[in-house]
């Protein structure tokens, strides 16, 4: 049995929720899982624990604003920005005493923000793993645009009606995008119980999600419209694995720019697999990552 360890973190004037597989004192560098969204929580990548059977202490936390951590329904839009959570990420790793030395795998939106850290070279990381994540919001948009050129005719027709109508929050809109969800989201069928967790508490508590990125993840008009890192990925000097689906939303030209621009990146697509290659290939994608980070730290 792998130690299980809850507790909060305390960051500003509010609360980070932390879970700990493992032992952080094994003198092997711990893995820190960042979830995506910005808005989701930590259920859809639990998966990752399976690291923690190989001897490697796994930490899940659930970003400022959602899950079990402090929520903040009433702050305005402009306050939830990536610097944001990049303090409450060094925050966390000094809590638990793991500065000096730790990996971190970030997916989506979580290796956007494994992206912003990195660049700015932090001592203590000794590995990054950027899991289904776009270098920049305008590649995104561009593939999301694509992506949804292929759904079926009357389903784009749906979308576009209730965008301009402003009635996203209609049912219709939703049973329409869940038609993108299923092909590049998640291809399983039904989806895990902790991936509908973390869409049931995104539904819940939207404010991040909305502020941040917008009503779907095809249609984006927050505060992350404009963001890139590309001009910035030359100086990311730790060893780095990309990780993409074969039918991923993160489509191949949204992560091409890290493969080209990170000294010595590797990059694993999953055939099988669309933005959570996690759950779709679960076994498959554990290997894949446990490998690298053997091989690395």
């Amino acid at each position: 049995m792998v130690k299980l360890t809850e507790g909060f973190a305390p960051f500003q004037e509010y609360q980070t929720w932390y879970r700990v597989c493992g032992d952080l004192n094994n003198g092997v560098t711990p893995l820190v899982i960042a979830h995506g969204g910005p808005g989701c929580t930590h259920d859809y990548v639990d998966a990752f624990r399976d690291i923690a059977q190989t001897g490697r202490a796994v930490i899940h936390y659930d970003q400022i604003g959602n899950g079990r951590s402090t929520h903040l329904p009433d702050k305005p839009a402009d306050f939830w920005q990536p610097s944001l959570f990049l303090a409450e990420l060094d925050n966390l790793l000094r809590h638990l005493c793991i500065e000096k030395d730790y990996a971190l795998l970030g997916q989506s939106w979580g290796g956007m923000l494994g992206a912003e850290h990195a660049v700015t070279q932090p001592a203590g990381l000794k590995a990054l793993i950027i899991a289904n994540s776009p270098a920049s919001m305008a590649l995104w948009l561009q593939a999301a645009a694509r992506l949804r050129s292929e759904l079926p005719p009357d389903v784009q027709q749906t979308l576009l009606t209730h965008e301009q109508a402003g009635t996203i929050d209609s049912a219709e809109y939703k049973s329409a995008s869940q038609v993108f969800y299923a092909r590049h989201v998640c291809r399983l069928d039904p989806w895990p119980e902790e991936v509908k967790r973390t869409f049931a508490a995104m539904d819940a508590d939207p404010t991040v999600y909305l502020a941040m990125n917008g009503p779907t993840e095809f249609h984006v008009i927050g505060s992350m419209k404009a963001w890139t890192v590309i001009d910035r990925l030359a100086a990311i000097n730790v060893p780095v694995l990309l990780i993409s689906g074969r039918y991923d939303e993160a489509a191949p030209e949204v992560v091409q720019p890290f493969a080209d621009h990170i000294k010595g990146a590797e990059w694993v697509i999953f055939e099988h697999s669309s933005h959570m290659p996690h759950v779709e290939e679960r076994e498959a994608c554990m290997a894949c990552v446990g490998k690298f980070l053997a091989s690395v730290t």
